[in-house]
């Protein structure tokens, strides 16, 4: 009677432990379901892939149309790195955007100072015949309020967000991964250590900001507020090319309004590091307002200042009508 006392419950352990593993097993087999599901059905913008391409995306964007390579150049570097030299010609583009009164050779100091702190180049993973690279770019507008794009923004391998933009108490409409975030000093946010800190320097005091700001403090003055220490890892930390914002103002935006957006630099941003792009939250609401949708808009004449916002919204319709991404609109 022992025996059978003492061997029973091992037994039905053992059916437990199987039926654990098969529901496992199941879970498996329904999660690599959905991820079919979305790389097939949830982008009907691209075309089967063939064997040995650029990258296992069903479309790869180095496989683009005239169009698109005709703004397209993947020759400008997205990032600083220690090996990058930039030329005094680009340098006097961008130090008009805010009143640069500092000297190229001035620059070019500050740029060295910058890579005996920081990684001498940025991470940046490269395309592969064996793997897609896929990118959610998640603006700021009021218009994402009301949708159900929060899981398939998470599901992307890099979400870029950019300033502000807070996740916690909006996960449903725009998600909770993030693995690069965009700022300038004036927008700047703490991360954690698993973010990449993206700044898109308009002035020297902008790369001498991430420098303290990450390490003595700064105490310099800006058009607006500027935090003294932010939190971030400083390995994971990417300085944008004044270049690339001269390529992104002259070739996409044709020189329209004073200087790109951050969140148009995003979008051509992740057209240069990922092989499929997907746009969430751009574009103004129903009365024309560039609201955030954080904030109860107060001001209903808000515009969007020295950005084009308007082209830059009609610029990435563009994208999504060549196919070079695809953009989710308010639902």
């Amino acid at each position: 009677m022992e025996m059978i006392i003492t061997y029973q419950p091992a037994k039905m352990n053992t059916k437990v432990k199987m039926n654990t593993k098969v529901k496992m097993l199941i879970l498996l087999l329904c999660m690599t379901g959905i991820g079919l599901f979305w790389r097939g059905y949830m982008s009907p913008y691209t075309s089967p892939q063939v064997l040995g391409g650029p990258c296992a995306c069903r479309r790869c964007l180095s496989e683009a149309n005239p169009w698109f390579v005709q703004h397209f150049n993947q020759s400008v570097e997205p990032f600083l790195s220690a090996k990058y030299l930039l030329t005094e010609d680009s340098f006097n583009w961008w130090r008009r955007l805010q009143l640069e009164k500092r000297s190229f050779s001035f620059y070019k100091e500050t740029v060295d100072q910058l890579f005996q702190m920081f990684p001498s180049s940025p991470r940046v993973e490269g395309p592969r015949p064996d793997h897609c690279r896929t990118c959610a770019v998640v603006g700021n507008s009021g218009n994402l309020i009301g949708t159900p794009y929060g899981p398939m923004i998470d599901y992307h391998d890099i979400v870029i967000r950019m300033n502000g933009g807070p996740t916690q108490g909006y996960e449903a409409h725009v998600g909770t991964k993030t693995t690069h975030r965009i700022v300038y000093p004036e927008s700047a946010v703490d991360l954690d250590d698993k973010t990449h800190l993206v700044v898109v320097p308009f002035k020297i005091m902008d790369i001498e900001w991430v420098m303290k700001a990450l390490s003595t403090g700064f105490h310099g003055r800006s058009y607006m507020p500027v935090r003294p220490f932010i939190k971030a890892n400083k390995d994971l930390v990417m300085v944008v090319n004044p270049a690339f914002l001269r390529y992104v103002h002259d070739n996409w935006l044709r020189k329209r309004g004073s200087y790109p957006s951050t969140g148009f630099i995003a979008v051509v941003l992740a057209l240069h590091i990922c092989d499929e792009v997907e746009v969430f939250g751009y574009g103004a609401d129903a009365d024309g307002n560039w609201n955030h949708y954080w904030e109860t808009l107060k001001n209903k004449r808000l515009k969007t200042g020295l950005h084009p916002g308007n082209h830059e919204y009609d610029m990435i319709q563009e994208l999504a009508k060549q196919q070079s991404l695809k953009f989710y609109k308010p639902t």
